[in-house]
């Protein structure tokens, strides 16, 4: 074991949930205002958003980011944060850190799996994390849609006071709003997500294209981001719309998604595509090269520690 490379022993479960967590952390740390933009754009157009903005528009990831720092501060870029960071923790620990422990589960520990064990398995995960960490969702999605400005009263003064607020108010239903349709969007994102990182990565090995190194993380990770905003963009804007609304605008996810459709039209649900895909392919990059790296260091640690036992 002790002459082995760190990359050829598999690295054990609470590893890679440790490095799954820190590492989305890191990706949400570096790509945060590009969510916060999405999320205001995606809102935009609501009736409950137009009213609080009053003559504000948001035109595009970077316009809308100007515009952000121009009302309401640089600080409101990273609206939700605390939530966000709490949300990787609980959310990506478990969707990503479980992913080989439940795709070998599926399989009885064959190597090479089927394209549907891999999916059942990502669906699976996702699921499971959205189910623990969906009230730091809604905290996250609200807060940065909240606005920061003069004579526009705010919902929510800070994470634990939001937490206590929407249970007093909406009971547990409330913390666990729209589970239906980020459960959707979830299976949608992992299934895609890392079973497309995990297709193009062997491919790439497979061919000798690259070593399994950076630059097969960072290709890997860019092509799973691109893949994943493409599948999951329309979920994604339904979710955000009903987490974010008051009690009894709409009345399910579903009435959600119809109202849009007939209201707004079809490219509603494309609302914030660009800030979509720069998040996503950017934090896939930042997180899964982020995951990759800590894992081997961690598996150095480890070994270091057993040779001096």
């Amino acid at each position: 074991m002790v002459g082995l490379k760190p990359s050829d022993i598999p690295p054990p479960l609470g590893v890679k949930v440790l490095s799954a967590g820190t590492a989305a952390c890191i990706a949400d740390l570096v790509t945060f205002p590009l969510d916060t933009a999405k999320v205001r754009l995606q809102i935009q157009g609501e009736k409950a958003a137009s009213e609080a903005a009053k003559n504000i528009r948001y035109r595009g990831v970077f316009g809308t980011i100007s515009t952000m720092i121009r009302t309401e501060g640089p600080k409101s870029l990273y609206n939700g944060l605390v939530a966000g960071l709490q949300r990787q923790m609980a959310f990506a620990s478990i969707r990503i850190g479980l992913y080989d422990s439940v795709k070998n589960f599926y399989t009885g520990g064959k190597e090479n799996p089927g394209v549907m064990m891999r999916i059942l398995a990502g669906c699976t995960t996702g699921a499971m994390a959205v189910s623990c960490a969906q009230p730091t969702d809604v905290v996250k999605v609200r807060f940065q849609a909240q606005m920061n400005l003069s004579g526009v009263e705010r919902r929510y003064n800070g994470t634990l006071q939001a937490y206590r607020q929407i249970f007093r108010h909406e009971g547990l239903r409330g913390l666990w709003k729209g589970t239906l349709p980020n459960i959707t969007r979830n299976a949608l994102v992992n299934c895609t997500e890392l079973v497309t990182y995990d297709l193009i990565k062997e491919a790439i090995l497979k061919h000798q294209l690259m070593s399994d190194n950076l630059p097969c993380h960072f290709v890997s990770a860019f092509g799973a981001g691109f893949c994943t905003t493409v599948i999951a963009s329309p979920v994604d804007v339904v979710k955000t719309r009903y987490m974010n609304s008051p009690p009894g605008q709409y009345k399910s996810a579903i009435n959600c998604a119809w109202t849009m459709l007939t209201k707004e039209g079809p490219t509603a649900f494309y609302k914030g595509f660009v800030p979509s895909f720069l998040r996503l392919g950017s934090w896939n990059v930042v997180m899964f090269v982020s995951f990759e790296q800590l894992k081997r260091a961690m598996m150095v640690s480890k070994q270091r520690i057993e040779a001096t036992t």
